[in-house]
């Protein structure tokens, strides 16, 4: 690859040492110099996050969870799924079948079960070690989706309490619910 300076008849190190030379004020007037030669872009973007990202290390990742049906399709740019059809379905119930699971009833129904507990013990001590994990490799998205059959009870109440003990953990999960209304 040729040199963005080079005119094409002089040698690459007269070309870098017109670039240094041309640089030398602007270096002289910076703060800070940051020598790449040795580094990998993943080492760069790691120095720089140090030195300019957020004071809390959890806002320099977006974490997103999805409530989806899987009769709808499975969202394809997620990075997990979670499939939560394994726990009694409201659906089924005629009088929390008009509410979603933003609803109180669908809420109250879908956590009443002990599994419910249970499996958000689970995912709250998974996500306990992987968000420090997927923060300290530079990840700037998380997308995590729930799933049930319709997407619109329980996949919807579990979302929002995942979004909830996400945000206690120090992150600011954005709750978003794909099949809620389809």
């Amino acid at each position: 690859r040729k040199h963005p300076l080079s005119d094409g008849t002089s040698g690459l190190e007269e070309v870098i040492e017109r670039e240094r030379s041309s640089i030398g004020e602007v270096k002289a007037a910076a703060d800070l110099v940051i020598d790449t030669t040795g580094l990998t872009v993943h080492q760069l973007k790691s120095q720089l996050v140090q030195l300019f990202g957020p004071d809390n290390p959890s806002d320099s990742m977006q974490v997103s969870v999805l409530s989806f049906g899987f009769k709808h399709g499975v969202p394809i740019d997620v990075d997990m799924v979670f499939d939560v059809r394994f726990l009694p379905n409201p659906h089924w119930d005629e009088v929390l079948r008009p509410f979603s699971g933003l609803d109180e009833p669908v809420k109250d129904y879908v956590f009443s079960q002990e599994v419910t507990g249970q499996f958000m013990e689970h995912v709250d001590n998974l996500l306990k070690l992987i968000l420090p994990a997927y923060v300290q490799e530079g990840r700037s998205y998380l997308t995590i989706a729930i799933g049930c059959t319709g997407g619109r009870h329980r996949s919807v109440a579990i979302a929002e309490a995942l979004g909830k003990s996400i945000a206690a953990h120090g992150y600011r999960p954005r709750v978003s619910h794909r099949d809620i209304n389809a």
